[in-house]
């Protein structure tokens, strides 16, 4: 009897870097970064707000010549970075009002933390932390969230370019897939909202769709049946902060897999690895992508689960989706067992470097996916060989 074959489409979106809540994550990885160059065992939580003329910072941040760090200089340089540089906006980076509220680490969570041995360093709050990566992509991840990504990383270069002149900062691009079989196999729909001058429609819907066509076309998935959606509410001219309020944090999704897998609910921006709502989200990322990588796996999703101020996981489970070449328990053993992989806070900090960023920087994570991009450490497949051999797998 033969296999029925099945069907489904599967949509992810992305959001530049001048969307309201992106603007939000760079400044608050801005201040982390600063701090992390100051004291590389800072303890940063440092959350940021927008919204029409303003920017708001808060959180807790303990660090060693913080009287150095000017917070309100950070904030207007990475929103000059972004473009925001028009005050007849309602939003430039020389004129928003500025507000800061931020203090020092609780010492109920520091006694948690610090320890006298690195290795025993706590985890720096309780919660379940994803990684995923699928051979779906060369970058080992979900395709839809890939092209979404890729399309408004295209557009963010020709508008700082000047190449498109009349495009604003804030966008938001969504790319559906369908896949045959568990396959992505062609692209069903492409929308996209971007931020531009009051110029006509027209001429909008004409270029972008001519950019989605460039960029998408090299995946070998656009059909004549392609379908195309360009600012379709008819009019996208107020935009920013100025069009909706923004907060570090809300772009969970956006920022691990397309909603592909699962999420804890933890978010990444303005924390120090200390952390391990970012930190362990990273390292199960590492861990699952070589896991593919090594092909012990066409598809791996990795869950930790920690307790606040105990270094050791609570618990480590793998789920390969029936696609594993060995069995779940013993690619779980392999992960416990600390030989390739160490899941306490301090061994994972020290193994991608996290507190001392050479290359990268937390800012720059910031954009377009903290996942699936070259550069990061977290990316890195230098664990193949170990794993397989691990596996006993020739």
């Amino acid at each position: 009897m033969s296999k029925l074959s099945t069907r489904h489409i599967y949509t992810s979106e992305s959001v530049s870097e001048g969307h309201p809540d992106k603007v939000c994550d760079q400044i608050s990885d801005a201040i982390l970064d600063a701090c992390l160059e100051q004291d590389k065992y800072a303890h940063v939580g440092c959350e940021t707000a927008v919204g029409p003329n303003l920017v708001v910072n808060l959180g807790e941040i303990t660090c060693k010549n913080w009287n150095k760090i000017n917070s309100q200089t950070i904030a207007r340089q990475v929103v000059k970075d972004i473009g925001y540089d028009d005050p007849a906006e309602g939003f430039s980076w020389d004129t928003f009002n500025y507000v800061t509220s931020i203090h020092g680490q609780s010492p109920d969570i520091n006694q948690g933390v610090c320890r006298e041995r690195v290795e025993d360093q706590g985890a720096g709050d309780q919660g379940m932390m994803f990684g995923y990566a699928s051979n779906a992509t060369p970058q080992l991840m979900p395709a839809p969230v890939i092209f979404a990504h890729s399309l408004l990383e295209e557009l963010t270069r020709l508008r700082k370019a000047g190449a498109i002149e009349y495009l604003r900062p804030d966008s938001k691009a969504q790319v559906s897939v369908l896949h045959e079989d568990g396959k992505a196999v062609k692209i069903t729909t492409v929308v996209i909202s971007h931020q531009t001058r009051d110029i006509p429609l027209k001429k909008i819907r004409k270029d972008l769709i001519e950019v989605a066509r460039q960029v998408l076309g090299k995946t070998g998935m656009l059909s004549s049946h392609t379908e195309f959606f360009i600012n379709p509410t008819g009019k996208f001219v107020i935009g920013g902060p100025c069009g909706d309020s923004g907060v570090t944090g809300r772009k969970i999704i956006v920022d691990s897999y397309g909603g592909v897998g699962s999420h804890g609910g933890g978010a990444f921006s303005g924390k120090d690895p200390s952390k391990v709502d970012r930190s362990a989200a990273y390292y199960a990322r590492y861990a699952a992508k070589n896991i593919v990588a090594a092909k012990l796996a066409e598809k791996c999703e990795i869950q930790i689960a920690y307790a606040i101020g105990v270094a050791k996981p609570l618990s480590i489970n793998v789920s390969t989706f029936g696609t594993g070449k060995i069995s779940e328990d013993k690619i779980s053993k392999i992960l416990t067992e600390g030989k390739i992989f160490d899941f306490r806070p301090a061994m994972m900090i020290k193994d991608l470097g996290l507190t001392t960023p050479k290359g990268w920087s937390y800012r720059k994570s910031c954009n377009y996916g903290h996942f699936g991009r070259k550069g990061f450490p977290w990316e890195k497949t230098d664990r193949v060989d170990a794993l397989r051999q691990a596996a006993k797998l020739k």
